[in-house]
């Protein structure tokens, strides 16, 4: 077949596309210093003032929120936080700590709420008996509550509340 020994871009358009982003970044270098033009806003780094390679102290874990009352979700389909600690929960391939109080047989002596059914679900819309793999790994969706303050400002609105100011 043609051009099966050659994966990738071509020499010519490689050396296109490198004169693009070339191009792009003398624009910009220019337009940042140009004091007649708006320029660009340089927005902070969220980590701080210094100097990129330079030692900087590690600041203090935010610590969890551990009233467990639980939190309303801000837009549909978002996962829900998790309201108490999970320090020491183990989540490997052979054990989710989790399980133990959210699987479905287990939520009447521990109180918590089960799991969604969406999460026994396979990619075919298949109920499976079990957690399906692709959700077993529960705080790849779930965070759990801290009192961290927030990186940048967010003027987030719920739904409810646009319509009535």
């Amino acid at each position: 077949m043609r051009g099966q020994d050659r994966p990738g871009l071509k020499a010519a358009h490689r050396l296109a596309f490198l004169a693009a982003i070339w191009s792009g970044l003398m624009v910009l270098a220019v337009g940042a210093s140009s004091a007649d033009g708006p320029g660009i806003t340089i927005v902070p780094r969220l980590t701080g003032a210094a100097d990129p390679m330079s030692e900087v102290q590690t600041p203090p874990l935010a610590r969890p929120v551990t009233d467990d009352v639980r939190r309303m979700r801000n837009y549909p389909e978002q996962p829900p936080v998790i309201p108490h600690s999970i320090e020491g929960y183990q989540l490997t391939l052979n054990t989710n700590r989790c399980l133990d109080c959210h699987k479905r047989e287990f939520t009447e002596g521990s109180g918590a709420p089960m799991i969604s059914v969406t999460h026994f679900m396979d990619r075919e819309g298949q109920v499976l008996a079990d957690v399906t793999p692709r959700r077993y790994f529960c705080t790849e969706c779930h965070v759990q509550q801290t009192d961290a303050a927030p990186l940048v400002p967010s003027t987030f609105q719920d739904m409810n509340q646009i319509g009535r100011n």
